[in-house]
C-alpha cells in the first residue's frame, strides 16, 4: 500500500533505511517489533516503529507505518489473511456482480459494529468514499478511485459532485458499487485503508479532532488503539470487544515504541524488552548464524526522487537527472550500508511482483536493467548537462529521514555523488519521518530519498505514481507519452497482453527521462523470539497482520 503506501511510501517501516510512504508513498519502513513484557500471565507484545504514526484518518493517509495501524484496527469489505490471501472481511459474503463486470452488490456482515456499538451501514462507506474523491479533501490517494469506481475521476477534478459517485447504499447492510470499467484486482483494492468505511455522525462530531488521538476514532477491526494522539512516540493496541471475529484474536495487549536507532532497538532485544526488529548495516553481520533470524523479502522499491518544480532548478535538466542517476554504486550501497538481503533496483517494478499474463515471466526480468550503475557514463552526461545549463558546478539538497540508517544511507549517496560528479555539491537533510512528508507535499527538497511499497500486485500501482496529475506525483514529472500507456493500461483490461505491454514500455520512458533513480528492493532482516507465532507479513498492502498474532510463551491464567 504509496506517499504509499506512498505507501504511504510510507511513502512503507522499521529501524531500516527509511520510512516508507506508501503504500505509499516514500521513504523506508518502519520496524516492528514485539517483547517478552508481562508475558507469565498475559498475552502481550512489545513491538517498535521507526516513526510516529503521522495521521490516523484512512482518507489521508498516505504512509506505512499509518497503513500498518489502520489496518490493525479497521477493516474494509475485504482483508488480507496470515498468509496474504485475500479474504472477507466486513463482507458476509462474495458479490454478486453483473453479467458486465461493472456493478458489484455487497451484503455487510449483521455483526460488524463499530467500538461504540453502532452497526457498520453501507453509508458509512459512502460517506468515506465520497469524502476520499472529494476536491476538497486534497487526498493524496484519491487517485485509486479514479479510473476504478464511476464518475471518480470527474469529482476529483471538478466537474461532477462526490454524490455522483458509483457507490450506493440499497439499505443498511447493502452496498451497491458501480465501476467504470472491469477492474482485474478491485477485490485487492477493497483491502486497503483508503478504502475503509467511516462514520459520518462520529467524524463530524469530532470536527478538526478527528483522528488526531485514539479517543478521536472509531474502530472496527481487531484491536482499537490507546494512549495515542498526533505527537505520540508510543501507543497501544488492545483487543476491539465489538469487532464480529474477536474471538480470532488472542493478544491482551500490542505495546509500540517509537525506536530509531538499531542499536537501542538491538538492545532491548538482547534484554528481552522487545521480541521482534529490523537489523540493517553492520548488526546483520553480527547475528549471522542466529537461529532467531530471518529474511522478510518485500516489495518496496526506493529511489531518488528529483523535484522538477522549482523554478531554474538544474533537475529540469534531463542530463544532469541522468547522471545523478548512474553515478551511485547499488550493489556497494546493498552490500555495505543495508546489508539485509536487499538488491540493487535498476527500474521501478520490483521482482516477483507481477507475471507476463501469458508466459508468466516475472514483469522485472522481462523489462530487464534500464538505469545501471555507471560512473564513466554518469560523469559524460554530467558534464553536458553543466554545459547545457552554462555552469560549472552546482549543488543540491538531499532529503531523506532521521533514522540511524537513513543517516548512513545519506551519507553514503552524497559520497558517491560527489566523487563521481565533478562540480556537484550535495547537502544533507535529515529530518523526523513527518516532517519529510510535510516537505515533500510542499515541494521543499531538491532530491529526496523516497519509496513505495505495492499496495496490490499489479505494476500500474508503481507506474502510475509519476502520471502527471496523480497525487503522489510530487516531484512535477510529466511526460504525456507515458501518462497516455498509464491511462491505457487502466482502461484495456479487456486484452491483458496489450495492457502488459503498455505497463512495460511506460517503464522504459520513466526511466529513459531518468524521472526518478531507483536505488533497491528491499529485503528485511528480522530478529524474532521464537514465541511468536502467527504475526502475518506481507509482500503488498500493508506490512503486518496482528490479528492472530500470539505469545505462545504467555501462561494461560485463568
Amino acid at each position: 500500500m504509496g506517499n504509499k503506501k506512498l505507501s504511504s511510501l510510507v511513502l512503507l517501516s522499521l529501524s531500516s533505511a527509511l520510512v516508507l510512504a506508501a503504500c505509499g508513498g516514500e521513504g523506508s519502513t518502519a520496524d516492528s517489533s514485539e517483547s517478552a513484557g508481562a508475558k507469565d500471565s498475559d498475552q502481550v507484545l512489545n513491538l517498535i516503529e521507526s516513526a510516529e504514526i503521522p495521521t490516523m484518518d484512512s482518507v489521508q493517509a498516505t504512509d506505512t507505518v499509518a497503513f500498518t495501524a489502520l489496518s490493525n484496527v479497521n477493516e474494509g469489505l475485504y482483508r488480507q489473511g496470515l498468509d496474504g490471501t485475500v479474504e472477507l472481511g466486513i463482507a458476509a459474503e462474495d458479490p454478486t456482480v453483473s453479467e458486465d463486470g461493472l456493478v458489484y452488490t455487497f451484503t455487510i456482515r449483521d455483526e460488524a459494529n463499530w467500538s461504540n456499538g453502532e452497526p457498520v451501514t453501507a453509508e458509512d462507506f459512502v460517506y468515506s468514499w465520497r469524502k476520499l474523491v472529494d476536491p476538497a479533501t486534497a487526498a493524496s490517494y484519491s487517485y485509486m478511485m479514479a479510473g476504478v469506481v464511476a464518475n471518480a475521476t470527474e469529482i476529483i477534478d471538478g466537474a461532477v459532485e462526490p454524490e455522483k459517485l458509483g457507490v450506493k447504499a440499497i439499505d443498511e447492510k447493502t452496498l451497491e458499487i458501480t465501476l467504470t470499467s472491469p477492474v482485474p484486482y478491485f477485490k485487492d483494492l477493497l483491502t486497503l485503508a483508503m478504502f475503509f468505511p467511516q462514520n459520518q455522525a462520529f467524524v463530524e462530531e469530532q470536527g478538526d479532532k478527528y483522528a488526531l488521538s485514539s479517543d478521536a476514532l472509531l474502530y472496527n477491526g481487531p484491536f482499537v488503539l490507546a494512549n495515542w494522539d498526533a505527537a505520540s512516540l508510543s501507543w497501544t493496541y488492545e483487543p476491539n470487544a465489538e469487532y464480529w471475529d474477536k474471538d480470532a484474536v488472542k493478544l491482551d495487549a500490542i505495546n509500540v515504541e517509537v525506536i530509531k536507532e538499531t542499536s537501542t532497538a538491538l538492545n532491548l532485544y538482547d534484554t528481552d524488552a522487545i521480541d521482534r526488529m529490523i537489523l540493517t548495516g553492520e548488526y546483520v553481520a553480527q547475528r549471522t548464524g542466529d537461529a532467531e533470524m530471518h529474511t522478510m523479502p518485500t516489495s518496496s522499491v526506493f529511489y531518488l526522487k528529483f523535484n522538477q518544480q522549482r523554478e531554474n532548478t538544474p533537475l529540469l535538466n534531463a542530463n544532469i537527472r541522468k547522471a545523478l542517476a548512474m553515478a551511485f554504486d547499488k550493489e556497494a550501497y546493498a552490500e555495505v550500508v543495508l546489508q539485509n538481503g536487499s538488491i540493487p533496483a535498476n527500474g521501478l517494478v520490483p521482482e516477483k511482483l507481477a507475471l507476463d499474463p501469458s508466459t508468466g515471466e516475472d514483469y522485472r526480468k522481462q523489462n530487464g536493467d534500464l538505469l545501471t550503475f555507471n560512473a564513466e557514463e554518469a560523469k559524460t552526461y554530467f558534464e553536458k548537462g553543466l554545459a547545457e545549463l552554462g555552469v560549472e558546478s552546482i549543488t543540491l539538497e538531499l532529503l531523506s529521514d532521521d533514522t540511524e540508517n537513513a543517516k548512513r544511507s545519506s551519507e553514503f549517496l552524497q559520497s558517491q555523488l560527489q566523487t563521481n560528479l565533478p562540480g556537484l555539491t550535495v547537502t544533507l537533510r535529515n529530518v523526523p519521518f513527518k516532517v519529510r512528508l510535510e516537505a515533500d507535499t510542499a515541494g521543499e527538497y531538491d532530491i529526496e530519498l523516497a519509496g513505495w511499497g505495492a499496495d496490490y500486485a499489479d505494476p500500474i500501482n508503481f507506474l502510475e505514481l509519476f502520471q502527471t496529475e496523480n497525487g503522489n506525483n510530487k516531484s512535477g514529472y510529466s511526460n504525456a507519452e507515458y501518462d497516455a500507456l498509464i491511462d491505457e493500461a487502466r482502461t484495456n483490461v479487456a486484452d491483458l497482453d496489450a495492457r502488459w505491454a503498455s505497463l512495460l514500455a511506460a517503464e522504459k520512458i520513466l526511466m529513459e527521462d531518468a524521472g526518478i533513480a531507483p536505488l533497491y528492493q528491499r529485503s528485511y532482516a528480522v530478529l524474532q523470539k521464537p514465541y511468536v507465532t502467527d504475526l502475518g507479513e506481507h509482500l503488498v498492502g500493508a506490512d503486518y497482520s496482528y490479528k492472530w498474532a500470539s505469545n505462545s510463551g504467555a501462561q494461560n491464567v485463568d
